[in-house]
Parts: structure tokens; C-alpha cells; sequence
């Protein structure tokens, strides 16, 4: 990340830029769907009556999040008729992902969880998909359409507007459904999908003029490699631009740590995620109203996250990427013991606003350093590949890990199973601290020594 000393006024000027002001809008349409077939989607199924286990199992259909790289090098290559040519390659890709998941979750309102149960799950499945696609697409709009001076503003705007599209998902939805129904709540959210829709007719697209010529370079490199000279096929060629080069870059240029990168940005955030599908099923079996879960939960909960968030953001300028890496790493996981706490005590407002506002200000800052340093690891040759290698890694090993969750409960309570989650976060601290001690042996090596 840069480390251009800027004054205040200019810090706080990069945040008037028409497409750092875009992304607030872009992190919306992001944020909606995901609760949507989460957490708001399992009070809904336990409100209808849904076992704890068939919930649990659920949280496979955020594993969808979690293998996007699969088929992001088809959004980072491939040209939609009509979409690409009108809008871009970025923006064609946004519109597509938004349309359908209005779709899917216009579907979902109309289906009742405890007649087709199953139905539920392929809609949600369909949203999950869409959804995981338009990220691809966003994020990398988001690292394409600024220098990298501007990408700490680009992703503070986004994550603001991801929390804010979460409130409305999470408690926005619960107030509907109290007040309304559960499919009332689900029409309402696939309307608000409009927000994605206009922003994504309105903005530019990134000039890739300067990157494409980079791939180039790279691809005719390997063509020749892998396929020796002379002409190829179009379809090889595809396959190596889209497919190897991105992989084949990363590796290059971080060498045999690459691994290492994979492997914590797999683990960093396994103790959040991991307990993140119990969370509403828990305050509902402790006692607590869905107005209550709204009201502390979601809207308390949304303004500890938007504080934690400037105060990750605050931390990378101040301290450098790492060190609020290790902080965020050890705040998640101990905040999971406070969960423990709680399911002792029972439904007391007080501690559930004590737990909420700990768990949102570590997770929003968690976040939000994070998005930052993996912003910084793509290359913009192959940002959408790459930093969807990234980002479903950071979210797999907890997602099949929360598909057993409601087993654990099942079998052993709730305490027990934070208590489970806290200590999955040790690892992710044991690397934090790896990594900042490695940049430090790193910077004391290149600094001049006394003669």
C-alpha cells in the first residue's frame, strides 16, 4: 500500500470522488443478497419451524461465495453478447449478476419453507450464485477504477455500503416480516436490487488498455511454453489467458510464501464465519423477540461495525497493514467467548448489547483490513481472477465448517460451540504475528548499516 503522507483535508477529499462515492453504492447491491441467504434466511426457516440441523446444513449454500474463483475467469474474459458491448466487461457482468438475483429472490418469497423445503434451497442456491458473481465483477471494478492512492477510500465506501445494505437485509427484513410476512420482506429486498441496477448504468467503465498489454505479454509467454510456437486455437488461448496466466503470475511473484498467503487468508476469518450461521437461531432459542434481535443485533449492531471499520481504516494509515491484522485476528476470536457467556446468562438485553457491539467493531475492522491487504496482492492485469482466488478462500474452510454447526449444538449447546469458534481463530493469530515478524526481519535487512 502506498505510504504518501497526506494531510487531512486531503485524506478526507479522496472520498468526494465521483467513483469512490460509486462504490458506496456498489458495496449496497453487494451486501443485500448475502443475509438474505444467511443469517435473515435462517430465522426465517426457524420461525417456520425448520430443525437447528436442516439450518445448519444451509450454510452449504454460502460455500457458493467460497468457489467463485471457478468460474471467475469466465467473467474476467469472456464477452456477453449485447452487455459487453454496451456496457463493458465489468459493468456488462454487474447487471446480469443484479437482474438475477431480483429473480431468485422474488422466487423465494414465493415459496413456503415447511411445504418445498427444497425449492427454498435451489432458489437460495440460484441468489448465492448470482450474488458471488456480481462480487467478481465489483471487485474488480473496484481495484481497475482507482490507483492504488485511492484504494483505501474505494474500500472503506464499499464496506460502508455492503454494512448499510446488510442493516436492511438483516434488520430491515425482521421488521418486515414482524410487521408483514416473510415474503412481504423478500419482494422489498428484491426491489431494492435497483440500487445495483441504476449505479451500474450510470458509472464508466475502467480503461484496461494499460493492463491488457501486461496479459498480453504474460500470455504469449506461456502460449509458447505450454504450446510451443506457431498458431493456436482460440479456445487455447482462452484457457491460458483466462485460466493460467492469472494462477501462474501469483505464484511468480510471490514464490513458494504464495502458499503460505492461501493458506491464512483461508484461516483469518474461520472463527467468525464458522458461528456466523447460529447466531440468529441462538438469540431466538435464548428468548429474545425478532424486534429485540432487529433493534440490538442488526441496528446497534450496524453502527459498531461502521465504527469498527474507520477504526481498522485509521489503524492500516497509522500502522501499516499487519500489525491491525493481528489485533483484528485476536479481537474475533476472543469476542466468540463472550457468545459463551451469554448463552449461560440467558436473554438479558444488556449483555447482548455488550456482545454485539464486540463482535461488530472486531469484525468490521477485521474486515476491513482485510479487504485492504488483499486488495494490494492482486495484480491489475487479473484482478477479477485473483482476488477471487482470494476472497473464496477467506470464505470456504468456514463455510463447510458452520455446515456442521448445528450438530455441535445439537449435541453439546451452545456454549460449547463458541467456545469451538474462539479456538479456531488461534491459527490466524499465529500467522498475523509470523507475517508482521517476516516484514520486519524484511525492512531491517534492506536498511543501510553503520559503517
Amino acid at each position: 500500500m502506498s505510504q504518501q503522507q497526506l494531510t487531512w483535508g486531503q485524506a478526507l477529499g479522496a472520498y468526494l470522488k465521483p467513483r469512490v462515492l460509486t462504490m458506496f453504492f456498489l458495496g449496497f447491491s453487494a451486501g443485500l443478497p448475502l443475509l438474505l441467504v444467511f443469517s435473515t434466511l435462517t430465522a426465517w426457516l426457524r420461525d417456520f419451524g425448520v430443525s437447528r440441523t436442516a439450518i445448519g446444513f444451509f450454510a452449504w449454500v454460502g460455500i457458493t461465495f467460497s468457489i467463485k474463483v471457478l468460474w471467475a475467469p469466465i467473467i474476467d474474459q469472456l464477452r456477453l453478447p449485447f452487455f459487453t458491448d454496451k456496457l463493458g466487461k465489468r459493468r456488462g457482468w454487474m447487471l446480469v449478476s443484479q437482474v438475477g438475483i431480483a429473480i431468485g429472490l422474488v422466487g423465494m418469497a414465493s415459496v413456503n419453507p415447511q411445504q418445498s423445503l427444497m425449492e427454498v434451497a435451489l432458489l437460495a442456491l440460484w441468489v448465492a450464485f448470482c450474488s458471488a458473481s456480481q462480487d467478481v465483477a465489483i471487485d474488480a471494478y473496484r481495484i481497475e477504477a482507482m490507483d492504488e492512492d485511492y484504494q483505501g477510500a474505494m474500500a472503506a465506501n464499499y464496506v460502508f455500503g455492503y454494512r448499510v445494505a446488510m442493516l436492511i437485509a438483516g434488520a430491515g427484513a425482521l421488521f418486515i416480516a414482524d410487521a408483514f410476512s416473510w415474503s412481504g420482506a423478500y419482494l422489498m429486498m428484491a426491489a431494492l436490487m435497483g440500487v445495483g441496477v441504476i449505479t451500474c448504468l450510470v458509472v464508466s467503465e475502467p480503461d484496461h488498455s494499460k493492463v491488457n498489454k501486461e496479459a498480453d505479454k504474460l500470455q504469449s509467454e506461456w502460449e509458447e511454453r505450454l504450446l510451443g510456437k506457431g498458431e493456436h486455437g482460440r479456445l487455447k488461448q482462452w484457457f491460458i489467458r483466462a485460466v493460467v496466466c492469472p494462477f501462474v503470475e501469483f505464484f511468480q511473484r510471490n514464490g513458494r510464501f504464495a502458499l503460505v498467503l492461501l493458506v491464512f487468508i483461508g484461516i483469518f476469518r474461520l472463527s467468525d464465519i464458522a458461528m456466523g450461521i447460529m447466531a440468529n437461531p441462538f438469540y431466538l432459542d435464548l428468548g429474545f423477540t425478532k424486534t429485540e434481535i432487529a433493534e440490538i443485533s442488526k441496528l446497534f449492531g450496524f453502527f459498531c461495525t461502521i465504527i469498527g471499520s474507520f477504526l481498522g481504516g485509521v489503524l492500516v494509515v497509522r500502522y501499516g497493514v499487519l500489525r491491525p491484522l493481528i489485533l483484528g485476528a485476536v479481537m474475533v476470536a476472543c469476542t466468540n467467548l463472550l457468545f459463551a457467556q451469554l448463552a449461560l446468562i440467558g436473554p438479558d438485553k444488556a449483555w447482548l448489547a455488550l456482545v454485539i457491539s464486540a463482535d461488530n467493531i472486531s469484525g468490521g475492522m477485521a474486515n476491513a483490513v482485510l479487504v485492504a491487504y488483499l486488495s494490494s496482492l492482486a495484480n491489475k492485469a487479473y484482478t477479477a481472477t485473483q482476488y477471487a482466488l482470494f476472497s473464496s478462500l477467506m470464505t470456504l474452510p468456514g463455510k463447510f465448517i458452520s455446515g456442521f454447526s448445528g450438530i455441535v449444538v445439537d449435541a453439546q449447546g451452545y456454549a460449547q460451540f463458541f467456545i469451538y469458534a474462539a479456538l479456531m481463530g488461534l491459527p490466524a493469530i499465529f500467522l498475523s504475528i509470523y507475517f508482521w515478524r517476516r516484514e520486519r526481519r524484511g525492512w531491517s535487512e534492506e536498511q543501510p548499516q553503520p559503517g
